[in-house]
């Protein structure tokens, strides 16, 4: 992905959570946090306001500076914007989303599961990321007026740009390369907080 690309892609992030924000304090809005993705060290919130009948809006993002023992690290700033179409009503029950991801990245030394990107064990990885996804979940409301519980899954494809370096820790430069690729995008159980 090019620098333009990018430049795009952080434009149109930028423009979704202003939207989401301008109509944050006249809607029905909550704030989450995703426990997903707290147990990879990354800090994460996200605001979600009704802009329809059936329809909201979500501005998500995490920040992880974070480098471990042996230089292990994961360290990315992600944002995610979405829309959803909710079957019932917002906040309750089934819905699909539509999202784009951008992260910027620094990675290497770990093993993710399910045998995804093995080769960050070895290399680190150091570049943009860029995607459109598709979701599907369901919101659980809690006791009481202001919690719930979500879980949301989903997929899509990603554009990346990035330099290999030989290890974690010291190694020099491999090369550069691009990258589109079929992948996770979204991974979530989030704690929900209704402003209500």
């Amino acid at each position: 992905m090019n620098n333009i690309t990018i430049h795009k892609l952080k434009t149109i992030c930028l423009a979704a959570f202003l939207m989401a924000s301008a109509g944050a304090s006249a809607q029905h809005t909550v704030v989450k946090t995703n426990a997903l993705y707290w147990s990879t060290t990354t800090p994460n919130l996200a605001i979600e306001t009704k802009i329809g009948q059936k329809w909201t809006a979500e501005f998500s993002a995490g920040y992880n500076p974070f480098t471990f023992s042996d230089n292990k690290k994961l360290r990315h700033i992600a944002v995610q914007p979405e829309a959803r179409y909710w079957l019932c009503s917002p906040y309750a029950g089934h819905f699909f989303g539509m999202h784009l991801v951008y992260a910027h990245y620094n990675i290497g030394g770990i093993k993710l599961p399910l045998g995804l990107f093995k080769d960050l064990h070895h290399y680190r990885y150091q570049g943009d990321l860029g995607a459109i996804g598709f979701g599907y979940g369901y919101s659980w409301m809690l006791p009481g007026n202001h919690w719930s519980i979500e879980a949301e899954i989903g997929v899509g494809v990603g554009f990346t740009t990035y330099d290999k370096y030989e290890c974690a820790t010291c190694g020099s430069k491999v090369g550069s390369d691009t990258k589109t690729l079929v992948m996770p995008t979204k991974a979530a159980i989030s704690l929900i907080y209704n402003l209500k």
